[in-house]
């Protein structure tokens, strides 16, 4: 069986580039904190994936912060900070911020006090936008990043997260974006790497490849790449009302990434539906990666006024380059076929 991998928005295949970049950190021998010569050219090959980061996310003369990832990133962002922020926001920034912050049926978010809040640029389970308000204290680039076009200059927040396995790079390393002069408390203390806001020895070999899948990434976007997802994105969303047509495509009307669709299949467990996909060659899932394995329903949809039956009842799909048209015609035939079984069982 030939296995179609449809999980984008948990993790996506490591780039090419990114792996090439990582082999030949391998053979760099210096610590970046050390004076000699292996230390410069290690320190030299870090910061040369700084610039890469900083390139393609649109933040130069911002400040990268390499962190083990997004996790750890929202951690240094909010530490001695209150934050608000809405239900919808991942589990990452949820641990760390009050969700006080009304969502409304479409997924946005009122923010109140931006200089007081956190919002994430697009969710990582219905892929639906966000508009950022000027001045804003914290923003989850996370999903965002290498999918559709922006600049961590031009969004007015204060901080950003990024994480590289989201745009083709290594799991294990992110990135918290500080525009100049916001400071944070370091959490990690030591040796006082990462300008004394994260000590630690830097992982090398994942910054290397880091820079280099954001140096892609940014060329994919500007070569029309993601467009190109959206198309076969929008297939998949035409084609599935045709077959079951009690479905609901949840943001479907609004501006949301071109690759993610949440789909709601009433009366069909979105866990059953992810293993009965597995077991048919699918990778899917039933929400975010850090919490589907739980079984319970989507906070997001939930957040979003879909009452507790219908919020478990949904799967993510999220695609990248290289998924064909012809790979999410044969994903949807499959699924419908499976709903159908799944209803007559339940009649």
């Amino acid at each position: 069986m030939t296995r179609i991998y449809l999980d984008w928005n948990a993790t996506t295949p490591l780039r090419p580039e990114a792996r090439a970049a990582m082999t030949a950190a391998m053979d760099v021998l210096g610590n970046p904190s050390s004076v000699h010569a292996e230390g410069r050219a290690a320190k030299a090959l870090m910061e040369s994936a700084r610039a890469q980061i900083a390139a393609a996310l649109g933040a130069d003369g911002a400040e990268i912060v390499f962190t083990s990832g997004a996790t750890e990133a929202a951690a240094l962002a909010t530490a001695g900070r209150d934050l608000a922020c809405g239900e919808v926001e991942h589990d990452a920034v949820l641990a760390c911020c009050d969700p006080l912050l009304p969502v409304d049926a479409a997924g946005r978010v009122e923010v109140r006090v931006p200089g007081e809040s956190a919002l994430q640029l697009a969710n990582s389970e219905t892929g639906v936008m966000q508009t950022l308000p000027e001045g804003l204290a914290l923003s989850d680039l996370t999903q965002a990043f290498g999918k559709v076009p922006l600049a961590f200059n031009w969004l007015g927040c204060d901080m950003g997260l990024v994480s590289a396995h989201k745009l083709g790079g290594p799991k294990g390393i992110g990135a918290l974006v500080l525009r100049r002069g916001i400071e944070t408390q370091a959490q990690l203390r030591g040796g006082g790497q990462e300008m004394g806001r994260r000590a630690g020895t830097e992982n090398l070999i994942g910054i290397a490849g880091f820079g280099a899948a954001a140096e892609a990434a940014a060329r994919d976007l500007a070569n029309g790449v993601w467009e190109e997802v959206a198309e076969i994105r929008n297939i998949l969303d035409s084609a599935l009302p045709g077959l079951a047509n009690n479905t609901i495509s949840v943001g479907k009307d609004m501006p949301r990434l071109p690759n993610t669709l949440c789909l709601i299949a009433p009366g069909w467990k979105g866990e059953t539906q992810v293993m009965a996909m597995d077991l048919a060659g699918f990778a899917v899932s039933a929400g975010s990666a850090c919490s589907s394995g739980k079984v319970r329903s989507s906070r997001v949809l939930r957040a979003m006024g879909f009452e507790d039956g219908l919020a478990a009842q949904a799967i993510r799909i999220s695609i990248g380059p290289g998924v064909r048209r012809d790979d999410v015609l044969r994903f949807a035939e499959t699924w419908a076929a499976a709903y159908a079984r799944a209803r007559s069982r339940a009649a």
